[in-house]
C-alpha cells in the first residue's frame, strides 16, 4: 500500500541529502561520521528516503572534459497556446535534448542541449525554432560550470 502524502524531512535527513548531493558515492560509515549518527541509522534513513522517492536514484555526471569540444546550451522556448504537448513530444525525440523543463516566467520551457559542434548546435536550434507552435527561442551557451550538485531534474 503506497502512501501519497509528502514525507516530513528533519534536519538529519536534509544534511544527509546535502552530503549525497556533493558525493553520492560517499560510504555509509563516512556519512554516519559526518552526521554524528550510527551507520544503521544512515542505512534506515536512506531506505526510507529511497522508498518514499525523496531520493529517486543515483547517477553519473559527465565531466566537461569528456564532452571535449562539445557544446552545452540552455534554450528558453515560448510556445503558442495549446501547442506545448506537441512541442514536448517532438523535442523528446531529439537526442541532443538532455532535459526539458516547464517553467514560469517569460518562457514556457527551458531545454538543456548538448551538441558536438557549433554547427550541430546551430542546426538543432534551427530545428527547435521551426517546430510548429514555437514562437520564440533564446539561447545561452554554457561557458563553464561553477557549481554542480547533480543532474537537472
Amino acid at each position: 500500500m503506497s502512501d501519497s502524502r509528502p514525507i516530513a524531512l528533519d534536519d538529519v535527513d536534509r544534511r544527509l541529502i546535502a552530503l549525497l548531493q556533493i558525493n553520492a558515492r560517499e560510504s555509509v560509515a563516512t556519512l554516519a561520521r559526518h552526521l554524528g549518527i550510527a551507520r544503521t541509522t544512515v542505512n534506515s534513513r536512506l531506505a526510507r528516503l529511497e522508498k518514499s522517492k525523496v531520493i529517486s536514484g543515483y547517477g553519473v555526471r559527465l565531466g566537461q572534459r569528456l564532452l571535449g569540444g562539445g557544446l552545452q546550451a540552455y534554450v528558453g522556448i515560448k510556445v503558442q497556446p495549446r501547442a506545448g504537448k506537441e512541442v514536448v513530444r517532438r523535442m523528446g525525440a531529439m537526442g541532443q535534448v538532455q532535459q526539458l523543463c516547464a517553467v514560469s516566467g517569460e518562457f514556457d520551457y527551458v531545454a538543456w542541449l548538448h551538441s558536438d559542434s557549433p554547427e550541430q548546435l546551430d542546426q538543432l536550434l534551427d530545428q527547435i525554432g521551426s517546430l510548429e507552435g514555437v514562437e520564440k527561442t533564446t539561447t545561452s551557451i554554457i561557458l563553464s560550470s561553477k557549481v554542480d550538485r547533480g543532474q537537472p531534474g
